[in-house]
């Protein structure tokens, strides 16, 4: 959270993609790094570790895509239900 707070990182949004990714991604990348990386997002609250690289792309995508307050409202209620119930992490 102290990253948040400094503006370094935001609270919902694209997780950080490791540079070893960046070619992978393709023409994903432009599009997800125009936001800061995020605690939590799409990726988290769909699946985590049951969703393959590509899925996670275009979960990132349809975030960056359909951005609004009300879908980070909901991401965050999910992130609050999957860290209690401990679902797609390993």
């Amino acid at each position: 959270l102290l990253n948040v707070l400094r503006g370094e990182m935001s609270l919902i949004g694209p997780r950080p993609y490791l540079h070893r990714e960046i070619e992978d991604m393709g023409e994903s990348y432009d599009k997800i790094i125009k936001f800061k990386p995020a605690i939590t997002g799409m990726w988290q609250v769909s699946g985590r570790n049951d969703i393959d690289f590509n899925g996670r792309l275009i979960l990132d995508e349809y975030y960056f895509r359909n951005w609004s307050l009300w879908v980070d409202i909901v991401i965050l209620i999910k992130t609050i239900k999957q860290v209690i119930g401990r679902k797609g992490a390993y």
